[in-house]
Parts: C-alpha cells; sequence; structure tokens
C-alpha cells in the first residue's frame, strides 16, 4: 500500500507533484490546500477512495469546512492527521501508528517508539528557501517505510 502525503499547497499543484503521487493507494493532505480544485485533483489519483484532509490555518471559504484533526486506518494501521504539530492530541501519542502534519514547510520525519512523526514538507509555491518535498510512506504488513521526495 502506497500512501501519498502533502501539505502546504497553498492552491498550486505543481506537474512534479502529480508524477511523484501516480500509483498511490490513497492521497492525504495535511492543510493549507488553497482550493477545493486541488482535492478534485488530488482525488483523481485514486478514483473511489478520498482524499483524507484537514484544514490548514490559511484554508478558508469552501475549505472552512475541513476537520482540524482526521483520524484514518489504512491497511489496519491508525493514521492521524493534523494541520500544525502543536495541535496533535495527546491522547494520539499512544494511538497512531503515523502523525503526520506540516504548517512549518519544513520536512521531518522522526520515529518515537513504535510511532511516525512525519511532516512531508510544502510541496506549493516557493516559501521561504526551504525545499519543495512530499513524502510517500509504504505501508507492508505492519511495517512503516517512509520517503521524503523533493519535488524540484
Amino acid at each position: 500500500m502506497r500512501v501519498g502525503l502533502l501539505s502546504d499547497t497553498h492552491g498550486h499543484l505543481r506537474p512534479r507533484v502529480l508524477e511523484l503521487l501516480a500509483g498511490c493507494d490513497r492521497i492525504l493532505h495535511a492543510g493549507d490546500v488553497g482550493s477545493p480544485e486541488i482535492l478534485a485533483r488530488l482525488g483523481a489519483i485514486t478514483p473511489g477512495v478520498s482524499v483524507g484532509v484537514v484544514r490548514g490555518n490559511t484554508d478558508g471559504g469552501e475549505l472552512a469546512a475541513l476537520p482540524d484533526t482526521a483520524t484514518i486506518e489504512i491497511d489496519g494501521m491508525a493514521i492521524g492527521l493534523v494541520h500544525r504539530r502543536e495541535d496533535i492530541p495527546p491522547r494520539w501519542h499512544r494511538l497512531m501508528r503515523v502523525i503526520g502534519f506540516g504548517h512549518s514547510h519544513r520536512p521531518e520525519l522522526e520515529w518515537r517508539g513504535e510511532a511516525l512523526w512525519i511532516n512531508p514538507g510544502a510541496c506549493g509555491a516557493r516559501r521561504f528557501r526551504l525545499p519543495l518535498t512530499l513524502a510517500i510512506l509504504t505501508l507492508d504488513d505492519g511495517r512503516i517505510v517512509p520517503e521524503i521526495l523533493s519535488v524540484e
């Protein structure tokens, strides 16, 4: 099972992002989507399977109705999704196998016990001097293999 995790598109979906996500079974977006069109284009990658998404601090209009947190089960693993690391619910520390977040535009990957904490970085319009990145998680029989991939 391949899961694409991205964040902070801010209304901009680069062709390279779509190339890197091709073949994913699920897509998760950790907020600051920027436009409902982004979710529609990501949803086309996995027809019939909704994009797991949370609202970022800049998501307004139609996107304001998105949830602040989401818990998703994929391949028997509990995955928690939130935009800002500081908004991770305390109970998730012991309940989730993967905690995905965004906001800082900085890619991060940290194992805390059996749980993977991961920020895929940002892959929309360039901000700051940070690289443009996303993550691919390969889930296989209880194992998680994370990769942070450059979009550039």
